[in-house]
């Protein structure tokens, strides 16, 4: 496995190694969810590429890029047994060169959940995989579900702009006890990480009444609210069920729904979703 800083040693390997190329962009402190991603790269695809890179634009001023978990010799520990061939761990330096002042932004999509509750989040979001899309060209590239809002934006960027990429979605990866994986899980505490577990039961909860047959969308997201409240440790940033494709907030649920929610636990803050269909 070769690991590689500058945009020339990435274009070298990506034009000598077979094709078709698989790409999994993470921003490190990786764990299983991200491994289920390069496994079914490796599946796919004859050469596989992951990067490493804590990308400072996404994070607003109040958010924690300067505490994010950073620990690249275990990401690279654990990525090297999965086959995986280069990884591009670029510095900010070399992905945003002094004078650079070009964004890519995506527009309705990323306009509501995230892209209210973070603003400027996803237009960083979008110019750094652009960007990373560019350097290492791939064929195909893997995004997990849990991050259902970015998995939608990227999908319409990479339409939109003719990027010729598979943009292929992994379902998320749950803890035994049910918390979706996440970099940020660390941050919490052992009170609030058992508090965090309302998150899967109040999804869950969405599940059984949908198919029990409830398509009031605001009785879904009532009763999802008042689950997680009951939980002290649980401060709500949203609840939404939305349309599946366009994230439009529904009054009734006609066809495929995403059930999404953002819950801070102290300081931290998870997002997670299921979809009814």
């Amino acid at each position: 496995m070769q690991v590689v800083t500058t945009i020339a040693e990435a274009v070298r390997l990506r034009q000598q190694l077979p094709r078709p190329l698989g790409f999994v962009p993470t921003m490190g402190y990786l764990h299983e969810g991200h491994l289920t991603l390069v496994r079914r790269a490796r599946q796919e695809c004859a050469t596989v590429a992951v990067s490493i890179f804590v990308n400072p634009t996404q994070f607003g001023p109040q958010e924690d890029l300067a505490a994010y978990p950073r620990d690249l010799p275990r990401d690279l520990g654990m990525v090297e047994p999965e086959g995986v061939a280069w990884v591009f761990n670029p510095s900010v330096e070399v992905m945003y060169p002094q004078g650079a002042n070009t964004w890519v932004e995506v527009g309705a999509l990323s306009q509501p959940l995230e892209g209210a509750h973070r603003p400027g989040h996803f237009r960083g979001v979008t110019t750094v995989v652009a960007k990373l899309f560019n350097i290492v060209r791939p064929d195909r590239t893997y995004f997990g579900e849990k991050d259902a809002q970015q998995l939608r934006v990227i999908r319409k960027m990479a339409y939109d702009l003719n990027m010729g990429i598979d943009i292929v979605p992994v379902p998320t990866v749950r803890e035994r006890d049910g918390l979706a994986m996440s970099s940020r899980n660390v941050y919490l505490n052992p009170e609030e990480r058992k508090a965090a577990l309302c998150l899967y039961r109040s999804l869950q909860l969405a599940q059984r009444l949908y198919r029990a047959g409830e398509r009031d969308a605001e009785a879904i997201r009532r009763q999802v609210r008042e689950l997680i409240q009951a939980e002290p440790l649980a401060h709500i940033e949203y609840v939404s069920v939305a349309d599946d494709e366009t994230l439009e907030e529904l009054a009734a649920i006609g066809g495929p729904a995403l059930v999404s929610l953002a819950v801070r636990f102290g300081r931290t803050r998870l997002i997670d979703n299921v979809t009814l269909r």
